[in-house]
């Protein structure tokens, strides 16, 4: 079923989209997430930083449901680069979850991982809400639909006994449900983004907030059960008048290219990234972006384009030759 709505949904996208697999103005359209999340937040400023450089083509950032959306208009060639979950990455380059109809991802190729996305519970300071159980009978914002916030939360709830009959579940982009919380129309939201989130700080700035942890135990499992996730911390005030770290899971970010983009394109853009790592939005309790984070454990073989840049810092990856699932360990020349 989920399947068939998305192909009624596809038409529809295409209008928004533009015809065809290239855009009128020839800028490179780049899918990001919703308002508010940090998807949106780093195209729109790379896109700044690239129009000033002006030595690749314009990116044209797309608003978009998230990671599986991304992926399947990556695929459709409505898009030529996007941010996706590593986990959501995972199953679309090995045909699972929702992609099974599709079978294995092709046409798409890794770029580089570019920052830990945490996994935020947020409810109101006041709430009695202290741990996931506690979302027993809540309405509960889950994320939009072919969102990979979706994904995790309903992960997330399964690893603690829990299932989405036993919620109120509400299909929500970031800044809706943020205001949906502040309006008190639902209880708690699940997003997955770089922390600091800008829709949880503004939210913040009108209402009092707390974020929940996850146990380490929980975390195990998950790390368990599931391909790509990571611990995570956020750290003490990332957030107004969060005074206490909050521990949960995470995933990580990881830019991914049309593979009919050509390789030169590609090898300057991931230089710039690289090179502008620190001004771009991330998550503030990452290091400093390196190529070994940029390629251990990404579910996917990377751009030629890209592992041209990465050669040039003796690094060695897996190159696209036609299907997208292929895992890469970092490995320095």
């Amino acid at each position: 079923m989920k399947f068939l709505r998305l192909l009624v949904l596809l038409p529809i996208i295409a209008l928004c989209f533009g015809c065809g697999s290239q855009s009128a103005n020839n800028d490179l359209r780049f899918g990001t997430g919703g308002v508010g999340g940090m998807y949106y937040s780093y195209g729109t400023e790379l896109a700044k930083m690239l129009a000033n450089d002006n030595k690749v083509r314009p990116l044209d950032v797309k608003t978009t449901a998230g990671s599986a959306a991304n992926l399947r208009l990556l695929h459709e060639k409505f898009l030529d680069l996007a941010i996706v979950q590593s986990d959501t990455l995972s199953n679309a380059v090995n045909g699972l979850g929702v992609f099974a109809p599709v079978g294995e991802g092709s046409g798409y190729a890794a770029v580089a991982g570019l920052y830990t996305e945490a996994c935020q519970i947020v409810v109101a300071r006041n709430s009695d809400i202290k741990t996931v159980n506690d979302l027993v009978g809540k309405k509960v914002s889950v994320g939009e639909r072919e969102s990979g916030v979706l994904q995790n939360a309903e992960q997330i709830l399964l690893a603690h006994g829990l299932t989405f009959e036993m919620i109120e579940p509400q299909y929500m982009s970031f800044a809706d449900a943020a205001k949906a919380l502040q309006d008190e129309k639902i209880d708690a939201f699940f997003i997955t983004a770089g922390a600091p989130t800008f829709s949880v700080v503004d939210l913040a700035t009108h209402k009092e907030i707390r974020l929940l942890s996850i146990a380490p135990e929980v975390q195990n499992n998950m790390m368990k059960l599931y391909k790509g996730y990571t611990r995570c911390t956020i750290p003490a005030n990332s957030y107004p008048d969060q005074d206490t770290d909050v521990q949960t899971i995470g995933v990580k970010a990881v830019l991914v290219a049309s593979t009919e983009l050509k390789d030169d394109e590609v090898a300057y853009l991931t230089e710039f990234i690289f090179r502008n790592a620190e001004t771009l939005p991330h998550n503030m309790s990452d290091k400093k972006l390196d190529t070994k984070y940029a390629i251990e454990d990404i579910p996917a073989s990377f751009h030629a384009g890209a592992a041209k840049f990465y050669d040039t810092q003796g690094v060695k990856v897996n190159v696209y030759s036609g299907k997208s699932g292929q895992s890469v360990k970092a490995s320095q020349d």
